[in-house]
């Protein structure tokens, strides 16, 4: 058993109660039994969550879509159990799944596990997106400086020069300055 399985089948026998189904549905083999959990009507959060991060760390692409839906839940989480099974799934519909969820302005508080899933994914919609939510981050004032710092810091470890305009915006967020320092010494390698 994985770090992120020992750490979700922890968090959900405490939300199942330690049930005989959260007991079957952790040692489990047959994904046809996960896949029906994610089907099937009036399954608790806590069955839909594990069956879908059993199948996609198997790389079973019918979790993708429940998968998508805990990247975007408020619980972080559900989130990060989510991230690291939709990364391990290797669904070529990933990244523009994050990419959507990173960007969505009616999400904003729930970006941060998509962005850093798209920092990990390293995939073509990965820079864009990123700038994007930096842009977003960047008038005086906004909230979400946590989202804002992943952002500039994504950019660095992408290295994509796309990113140059947006880092030389955000040196001048008193909260960003280093990093996004540091991030544009990285493009200039």
């Amino acid at each position: 058993m994985d770090d992120e399985l020992r750490s979700l089948a922890r968090r959900l026998r405490a939300e199942s109660g330690g049930s005989t189904e959260y007991e079957r549905l952790l040692v489990t083999e047959d994904e046809e039994e996960l896949a029906g959990v994610l089907t099937e009507h009036q399954r608790p959060l806590w069955a839909r969550e594990l069956a879908a991060f059993r199948l996609g760390c198997a790389g079973d692409r019918r979790a993708f879509e429940a998968l998508v839906l805990l990247l975007n839940h408020r619980d972080p989480e559900r989130c990060v159990s989510a991230a690291h099974a939709l990364y391990r799934l290797a669904d070529p519909r990933t990244p523009r799944a994050a990419a959507a969820l990173a960007t969505n302005e009616l999400r904003v508080a729930y970006a941060l596990v998509p962005v850093r899933l798209l920092i990990r994914l390293r995939a073509p919609e990965s820079a864009p997106a990123l700038i994007t939510v930096l842009r977003r981050r960047l008038p005086a004032g906004d909230p979400y400086w946590r989202l804002a710092l992943a952002c500039v810091e994504g950019l660095g470890a992408l290295g994509d020069e796309r990113g140059r305009e947006v880092l030389t915006a955000a040196r001048a967020h008193p909260r960003l300055t280093a990093a996004a320092a540091a991030a544009l010494a990285r493009l200039a390698r």
